[in-house]
């Protein structure tokens, strides 16, 4: 849907100076306030000016256009905006901070050199990471379009790009969630006096599990697997089950059961657009950073905490003469602030005109690396611990990473600790916050795409096309949900998500600043 053409010849006779009125039934912008103008085309105090060439005393102004796209305002009135700037913020924190900011910057971190890495990850923060966010905020605020119609502004022989990026983001959250309702599973499994993989004495146990926890005198030896490890691998998982992704066996019916519980909360929280989801994240947004402020408390208090301390922050320096380190601090900044999932652009399509998008894309890049490396400490002071408990190093106990991080070895910790079933609760409601931003934020993206590309066909239908793609979501996610589902979710990981991000984002800065050019 377009906009009147800015060099129109009609003339604004029922309009006043400085104000809007409709001429027609199509929304006018007013003339500005005279005084200091940008050639045609420019930028000049949030508007876009043109030459206005109609007949009478108008013909010495310029008529705005406010945003040069303004979607479709003419013919739907106002576009939705944010109820609250908090609104808006917190979301776009909830989006950021994910899943891999708890488990995948410590493992990195520690990994790259340990607290040498800190200066490879704040240089690729200050000159990449944060300069495409702020890019993403400021043409989805400008032109008020999500990631597809926003290129016909921008550069239509790119439009493609706005619909790879609606492709990446259904198979992120078939997969993503797939994570999620592992964290459910757990949580449900919390909800006893003894959590359960804490015994060998389970029908899913094998003869090599072994509790080293316990007070018996035990031997452990290289076949040897704790309960947790047993619990996540053989009850949840139910891994044994496949040969492999050439053979993925059954749907375990219990994370189905997960999974749809899940989408059913992410349908009725995003189905009416950013008002209603807006006021979601003030809980799913905050609610981790509580959670991560006790386990910090509770992790500190540990015996042993201090080596995980000293492990996670001991710096390496000479592996920043290695170039790893640095793609590895490039790829943890970039996948942790998220340019090019189309989420920003969607986000910030929704805030008024003339808010501070740099102010947000400072603030929130801020946060959203505090809270990385905060992170760190909570997972390392259990790890000391773990260590500690183990009488082994600490290198020894923090070689699981990514999901086994979490539903190993620290639910194992966890379910040590006294009180153990309230920290087991809280962090596990924690994991499904955090997931439920990101598949808030992942799906607006899609979602407002589309609208804007289709108006005519989706504009008033909205909660329908929320629930078509809600159950495509659910539709995706069963190959996940199997006995190989684990296989699936690393391979989608590894293979699809990160190529394909990383190529659609470097197309777009390409467009943006090579064809789009800084001065338009």
């Amino acid at each position: 849907m377009e906009t009147t053409p800015l060099n129109s010849q009609k003339v604004l006779s029922a309009c006043k100076d400085r104000e809007d009125c409709q001429e027609n039934g199509v929304l006018q912008k007013g003339v500005p306030t005279p005084g200091n103008r940008a050639e045609p085309g420019q930028i000049s105090n949030g508007y876009s000016s043109v030459p206005n060439t109609s007949a009478g005393d108008e013909a010495t102004h310029s008529i705005p256009a406010a945003t040069t796209t303004l979607v479709a305002e003419i013919r739907q009135g106002e576009r939705e905006t944010w109820g609250k700037k908090m609104d808006f913020l917190l979301s776009v924190i909830g989006y950021a901070v994910d899943l891999g900011n708890i488990w995948r910057f410590p493992y990195i971190c520690y990994q790259n050199g340990g607290g040498a890495f800190l200066l490879p990850y704040t240089i690729m923060a200050i000159f990449g990471g944060i300069p495409l966010f702020y890019m993403e905020l400021a043409l989805g605020q400008y032109h008020r379009n999500g990631c597809i119609s926003i290129w016909r502004k921008i550069c239509p022989i790119f439009k493609g790009i706005g619909y790879a990026i609606c492709i990446i983001a259904f198979y992120i959250a078939s997969y993503y969630n797939t994570i999620i309702a592992w964290a459910l599973y757990y949580l449900v499994s919390s909800f006893t006096d003894q959590l359960p993989w804490t015994s060998c004495k389970n029908s899913w146990n094998t003869d090599n599990c072994t509790n080293y926890f316990s007070q018996d005198n035990i031997t452990w030896t290289p076949h040897s697997t704790s309960p947790a490890e047993e619990f996540y691998l053989r009850h949840v998982l139910q891994i044994h089950q496949s040969k492999g992704l050439q053979d993925l066996g059954t749907i375990s019916w219990q994370l189905a059961l997960c999974i749809i519980l899940i989408f059913t909360i992410i349908y009725f929280s995003i189905w009416k657009g950013v008002k209603t989801s807006g006021k979601v994240v003030w809980v799913t947004a905050t609610f981790p950073y509580i959670v991560l402020s006790v386990l910090l408390v509770r992790g500190a208090t540990l015996p042993g905490a201090w080596r995980g301390v000293i492990f996670y922050l001991k710096p390496n320096w000479q592996k920043l003469l290695e170039t790893g380190v640095w793609v590895d601090a490039a790829a943890q900044i970039f996948f942790s602030l998220g340019p090019g999932f189309g989420v920003l652009l969607a986000f910030a399509s929704y805030n008024k005109f003339n808010n501070n998008c740099y102010q947000d894309a400072l603030v929130t890049s801020v946060v959203n690396c505090m809270t990385s490396f905060v992170s760190g400490f909570v997972i390392f002071t259990v790890l000391g611990y773990m260590a500690e408990m183990r009488n082994e190093d600490v290198s020894e106990v923090a070689k699981d990473a990514g999901p086994s991080l979490l539903f190993i070895t620290y639910a194992e910790a966890i379910a040590n600790m006294p009180a153990s079933t309230f920290f087991a609760i809280i962090f596990f409601l924690m994991l499904i916050t955090l997931g439920l931003d990101s598949t808030f934020a992942g799906l607006e993206g899609v979602i407002t795409a589309v609208l804007d590309e289709f108006p005519h066909i989706w504009a008033k239908r909205r909660e329908w096309f929320v629930l078509i793609v809600v159950i495509t979501c659910i539709l995706g996610s069963l190959l996940t949900l199997t006995s190989g589902g684990a296989y699936v979710v690393t391979l989608l990981e590894e293979y699809a998500t990160a190529p394909a991000v990383l190529t659609v984002a470097l197309i777009e800065a390409v467009a943006v600043s090579w064809f789009y050019g800084e001065n338009s």
